[in-house]
């Protein structure tokens, strides 16, 4: 346990130190910065209307409607219920709920697809950009946001500069190809 405290100690002074010899540090949520852009927002727009995943959608809310329908049922008949009605309504709410977990599991696989196609076709311009923003902001320390930060000036928080230089280099990027 001590070792644990004065590990966490050094760590507060290290950062502590490095503000105080860098006045330059900038932290970035990559991934709110990429899924922010209009071309996220277009592909997910597109996932939306793609009639596999609507259905799938549909499917889930049916379901989860369904089974919300079998629970009040059991919730308010429960005790003029036989013991066998009740089983076979308990039945019927984990077979919803068991059908329920798969769909929602087929949409969140659809989703995660969709954001690991838009996370590479940005990848390239993200990088750029980043580098372009240390350079013009002279960022000695750039930190992801998903690490442990102790604090971060609101002004050193670099996501929406990034997200719109990505929307900007995503339209560039598409007017070059459409011109090819």
């Amino acid at each position: 346990m001590k070792y644990t405290v004065k590990n966490i100690f050094f760590v507060i002074v290290g950062f502590s130190t490095l503000a105080i010899y860098s006045q330059n540090i900038a932290v970035i949520d990559m991934r709110a910065a990429v899924l922010s852009t209009q071309v996220a927002q277009d592909a997910f727009k597109a996932l939306e209307e793609e009639s596999e995943y609507s259905s799938m959608v549909e499917q889930a809310q049916q379901l989860q409607s369904d089974r919300q329908s079998l629970v009040e049922k059991l919730q308010k008949d429960g005790e003029t219920l036989s013991p066998e009605e009740i089983n076979s309504l308990q039945r019927d709410v984990q077979e919803k709920t068991t059908d329920l977990e798969f769909i929602l599991g087929k949409i969140q696989a659809k989703q995660t697809e969709t954001v690991e196609v838009v996370t590479r076709q940005l990848d390239p311009a993200l990088r750029k950009i980043l580098a372009e923003l240390i350079e013009a902001k002279q960022i000695e320390i750039l930190l992801g946001s998903e690490n442990p930060v102790l604090y971060a000036r609101e002004s050193l928080v670099i996501t929406d500069d990034v997200t719109s230089m990505l929307d900007v280099a995503a339209s560039t990027s598409e007017g070059n190809s459409d011109s090819n």
